[in-house]
């Protein structure tokens, strides 16, 4: 995932940071609670394509938010 891509990247339901899951190849917003999926490379900014984060998740990914 290109670094200037991730900067101007935001959530489109919080309009919040977002924390890039290379692992899962997925975008997070732990504001909305939602991971977007990176499908070849280009992420899928659909809240109806998201997945639901639950608590667990969502405290794991906060420590990783840029602030």
């Amino acid at each position: 995932m290109d670094k200037k891509l991730l900067e101007i990247l935001v959530c489109p339901v919080t309009k919040g940071p977002l924390v890039y899951d290379r692992e899962r190849q997925e975008l997070v917003s732990c504001s909305a609670r939602l991971a977007y999926p990176i499908r070849d490379g280009i992420p899928v900014m659909l809240e109806e394509e998201a997945r639901a984060l639950d608590s667990e998740e969502v405290e794991r990914y906060r420590r990783r938010v840029p602030r």
